[in-house]
Formats: structure tokens, C-alpha cells, sequence
């Protein structure tokens, strides 16, 4: 029988939606794209934000719609965010909707199937046992699950529960399998990567486990980059890793969300001006050639427009390589969305596309300054242009799915090499190469 997997939201649905491919494959179940040969979909939602919660039940109605159509019965099992907030109150309102299975029930998604399906799992091949299924060359990792830091715009710890650590032994197999598998690049995430291991035991910490994950890869001539980290979790130990293990990348995602020191202690966060100039001077003087990713709120409740104006001018004054910039949604059930003074719709997406403006033009620039320089770049796929095929990659300074890419006039490689190339022009977020050297 087959199975159809539709992801919304983020890279960690994205490590989701692979767990549950692998478990239904592993099971005997097949997998199709087209839902006019499904019997059975899933759709993974998001629920991070209001719109993010719209576009999954609009997702779902979709294909509801085009079973009534009569293409084919096709029962549909709603999984992740969306049932994790909002729990047995979507059994009214999705009656189209066969199954809801919380983000912490997905392990069991076989036997949620077959109950639908109203069959016995097919038997699996002798022997067979599968974590992941990714076929690209890079592949995000979960080190952790949930969020103990409660910020008040935030419903992701009412969502995914309290933080706890994977344990190290269980990421590093999953690593290594991806490894043999092809490979190339592994993405550490998590809700709050850098305070991974607090659980644990003594000496569990991100710095260790960077260093455990890059033994594995050493050999496959990979690398690893480690995503939404707090200032908090910037610890010297950490920054030691980042700086003297090769194959960890100087590639440092802190989402700041903003600099004011009154707005971040109504978000339920810390931090100040100060504070953060001097962090990111520290890692700037002791990580040399960095990049640098970020992440800022326009429009929070009671933001005075001189708050923004510093927002607006702390970030053109770091010149992050990266920036993503988000209109603050009042959610519901967060502690935020009480809060008086919540800012008119105009007032907030206009400081949100001012805001945008400004990152384009520093990103476009950090792009730019790359042109000139000679690189290791992994090749991701091949596209076929006016000129004829073009490899398309991405190097070091490029997070998958994000940054931009690296687009290669056609040279002797294949998609997962890793080949070395020199930067020769570059527009908006993208790159232009040349190979210089054989495929690796």
C-alpha cells in the first residue's frame, strides 16, 4: 500500500517526516508523490505561527477535496504541531481528518496507519532497519526535542514540551548511517542547540558532542554546522570547537530576536546592546573570516518606534552575513499576546520591510565579498538552463535550504562530490563557480 508525506514548516518537520518515512518503508509500506495513488496521506504541520497553522489546515482540506473527488479513497492522518497544541478540539473540527498523532506519538505512526488502513503491517525484509531516508547530500540531525526558555512571543514549549537531550550515542549512529549513506554535510538542530547535554551527564555539552560528530565524518571529508544557538550557550569550550576542529564549520546562527534591553526582558529574554556587541566582537576577533546568522522581530508589543529605529540600527551596524526578519504574530496562548499595546498590522509589516530591505543589501554584499575566493563546494543537484546543465552547491558559508547556492558551469562531478571552486560573480544571495580540481 502506498503512502503519501506532505511536510510543512521547519527542517526539524522536515527530520520528522524522514523518522516516520523510514519506519512505514522499514514496515513494507511504498512511498508515491501523487495523491491519486495514495492510499493513505500525512500531512506534518506546523504550528509555530498562526499563518503557519492556517496553511497546514488548508494543506489538509486540499487533499480531503481531492479525495471527494473521487481520485481515490484516501483516509488522511494529520501529524505533528498542529495536534500537539491543539489536541482532542480538532476532532469536531476536521471531521475529513482520520487520525491526529501528536509530534511525541510519531514513533508509533506504523501502527497509526494500519489502523486506518484497517490492515496488518506488511512484513518488513529480514534484517531491515532504517533511521533516515535522505537521499540529498546534506541531512539535518534533532539533538534535542522542546524548550525550557518560555519567551513570551513563543508557543513552541506549550507545542513540543519541555527540553530534553537525544542521547549522544543515538546521534552519533544516526550520523554515521547517513554518512555511508552519502552524506555530505550534517546540520545539527534543535530548539536550543547550545544548552544540549544540560540533562545528560557531566561533560555531555554541544562542544563534545561537535567533536564526537566530526571522528565520524573526518574520514568522508564532511562537515557539520550547528543551527539556533542562544548567546547564552556561546561558551568558551564551544567557541574553542567551532575555532580549532576543521570540520566544524564557522558558521554561528544566533537568533538575537532583538537589542533592546526592555524589549528582550518583556520577550523573557536576556541580553542588552552591550551585551551583545561584545559577544559577537568576541567571536568575530577569536574565529576569524565567521559568518554570521541572525534572526530579528519587528512590531513586539509596546515596541516604541525609537526601540525599532535601534533595532534597525544595531543590525546595520553588525552587518550579519544572514538575516531573517519576522512581523511578531500574537499567539494565542502565549503569554505575549495579553500584553497591552499590541502594535497596529500596518505599523509592524512596515518596520518588518524596512527591516528586510536593510538585510537584502548586507546580504547581498556578504555574498558579494566572496567573489575571488577558492572554495570547497557540495554539489546538490543538477539543473537544466538555457546553456544546458549546471551543477548547483553550496559552500561552507551557505546553510542548505536558506542561503543561497553555488550555481557550476557543467564540469566533471556529480551530485554529493565535493569539488573545489573559484567564486567568479555572484547576484542577489547566489554564486557563480568554476571547478578548479577533480571531484573528491
Amino acid at each position: 500500500m502506498q503512502f503519501l508525506i506532505v511536510t510543512l514548516g521547519c527542517a526539524k518537520n522536515e527530520v520528522d517526516s524522514d523518522r516516520m518515512r523510514a519506519q512505514l518503508l522499514a514496515a513494507g509500506f511504498t512511498e508515491t508523490l501523487e495523491a491519486s495513488e495514495a492510499d493513505i496521506a500525512l500531512v506534518n504541520t506546523c504550528s509555530f505561527l498562526a499563518s503557519a497553522t492556517e496553511e497546514s489546515v488548508e494543506a489538509t482540506l486540499e487533499l480531503a477535496e481531492q479525495r471527494s473527488e473521487g481520485v481515490r479513497a484516501c483516509p488522511i492522518v494529520m501529524c505533528g504541531c498542529v495536534p500537539s497544541r491543539y489536541g482532542d478540539a480538532l476532532v469536531e473540527e476536521l471531521p475529513e481528518v482520520a487520525a491526529f498523532v501528536r509530534a511525541e506519538d510519531e514513533d508509533g505512526i506504523v501502527d497509526v496507519v494500519c489502523e486506518v488502513l484497517g490492515v496488518t503491517a506488511p512484513a518488513a525484509s529480514e534484517g531491515e532497519s532504517m533511521l533516515r531516508t535522505v537521499e540529498g547530500t546534506s541531512a539535518f540531525v534533532k539533538i534535542s526535542e522542546g524548550c525550557d526558555r518560555f519567551c513570551t512571543f513563543c508557543a513552541i514549549p506549550y507545542i513540543r514540551g519541555r527540553y530534553h537531550s537525544r542521547p549522544a550515542d543515538e546521534i552519533v549512529s544516526e550520523v554515521s548511517s547517513l554518512m555511508e549513506g552519502g552524506v555530505r554535510e550534517i546540520v545539527l538542530i534543535g530548539q536550543d542547540t547550545g544548552v544540549w547535554g544540560c540533562d545528560l551527564g557531566e561533560g555531555d555539552t554541544l562542544a563534545a558532542l561537535l567533536r564526537r560528530v566530526a571522528d565520524v565524518i573526518r574520514p568522508y571529508h564532511g562537515w557539520v554546522r550547528v543551527l539556533y544557538l542562544q548567546p547564552e550557550g556561546m561558551t568558551d569550550e564551544l567557541i574553542a570547537t567551532i575555532r580549532d576542529v576543521d570540520e566544524v564549520l564557522p558558521y554561528i546562527d544566533i537568533p538575537i530576536q532583538h537589542c533592546s534591553a526592555r524589549v528582550l526582558k518583556s520577550m523573557g529574554r536576556s541580553g542588552s546592546p552591550e551585551e551583545l556587541r561584545a559577544l559577537f566582537a568576541r567571536l568575530r576577533s577569536e574565529i576569524p573570516g565567521m559568518v554570521l546568522r541572525t534572526t530579528g522581530m519587528a512590531g513586539f508589543p509596546g515596541e516604541t518606534d525609537e526601540e525599532a529605529e535601534e533595532l534597525y540600527d544595531f543590525i546595520a551596524e553588525q552587518e550579519f552575513d544572514y538575516c531573517s526578519v519576522f512581523a511578531y504574530s500574537q499567539e494565542e496562548g502565549t503569554r505575549a499576546a495579553a500584553m497591552p499595546d499590541q502594535i497596529d498590522e500596518s505599523v509592524k509589516l512596515e518596520r518588518t520591510q524596512r527591516l528586510i530591505d536593510l538585510t537584502e543589501q548586507l546580504g547581498f554584499a556578504a555574498t558579494a565579498s566572496h567573489v575571488g575566493e577558492r572554495v570547497r563546494v557540495i554539489v546538490d543537484g543538477v539543473e537544466e538552463t538555457e546553456e544546458g546543465p549546471e551543477l548547483i552547491g553550496h559552500a561552507w558559508f551557505q546553510a542548505p535550504d536558506s542561503d543561497g547556492a553555488v550555481h557550476i558551469g557543467w564540469g566533471e562531478a556529480t551530485v554529493g562530490d565535493i569539488v573545489t571552486v573559484d567564486l567568479v560573480d555572484s547576484f542577489c544571495y547566489e554564486l557563480v563557480g568554476e571547478i578548479v580540481e577533480e571531484a573528491r
